[in-house]
């Protein structure tokens, strides 16, 4: 009987780990990328990623993202240092995405708008001219004003930038090299399944990113770098 208990309990935790899904960042998280290939703790959706030199690398990545195979909680701070390769800038994270969409190939040929499933970070964006924090829709900045944006900053090739990255509640902070460099606050938050992974992604212009660092946010955690 008791072997039979113990197997119903292991039974009883299989499934609700199958339930759950990837496991959720309850505490630090990090990478440093300290090894010769991106590994399995990452969902590739079909970009050119690699490593090199302790960097995530990649350029013609199409809007196919690498989706960390964690659930983010609902309140987080992100750190990681980005270096756009290129004059073009246009280095972007994705944050609360669904952890497997991207742009298909037709879609590409087609040059259609892709619709993304978390808030998009852009920095140096289309090719260079607009930074933007954007929920779902890359685009909607050109449309929507009360969108944050900015174009008087340009992200210079080779430099290297610290990000962090906050949300708390449906407030989102983002901090550049320790500097507030943009901000929204969201009256629907994205959250839930669906709304809980973190993605490297780009379009065709070539990015290193190193020692991401992922943290919940706790009640007392200041939302300053």
């Amino acid at each position: 009987m008791r072997r039979l208990a113990r197997t119903a309990i292991a039974l009883v935790a299989l499934a609700a780990f199958a339930a759950c899904g990837d496991p959720r960042i309850d505490h630090p998280y990090a990478d440093d990328f300290a090894r010769d290939a991106v590994g399995p703790d990452y969902n590739n959706t079909g970009g050119p990623y690699r490593l090199e030199d302790q960097r995530l690398t990649f350029s013609m990545a199409h809007n196919h993202p690498l989706w960390l195979k964690r659930r983010l909680p609902h309140d987080v701070r992100v750190d990681l240092d980005v270096t756009p390769l290129g004059p073009d800038g246009d280095v972007k994270v994705e944050l609360f995405g669904d952890g497997k969409s991207f742009e298909s190939d037709e879609a590409v040929r087609k040059d259609l708008q892709y619709t993304d499933t978390g808030y998009v970070f852009i920095f140096g964006g289309w090719h260079n001219r607009v930074s933007t924090m954007v929920r779902l829709a890359e685009h909607a900045w050109q449309k929507d004003r009360s969108v944050p944006r900015r174009a008087d900053v340009r992200a210079l090739a080779n430099r290297t930038y610290h990000w962090t990255i906050f949300r708390r509640g449906g407030h989102l902070a983002w901090f550049m090299d320790g500097e507030l460099f943009m901000e929204w606050d969201d009256p629907a938050p994205l959250e839930g399944d669906g709304h809980d992974r973190f993605g490297f992604t780009g379009w065709e212009a070539s990015a290193a990113y190193a020692h991401l660092r992922i943290a919940p946010l706790g009640a007392a955690d200041s939302m300053t770098p």
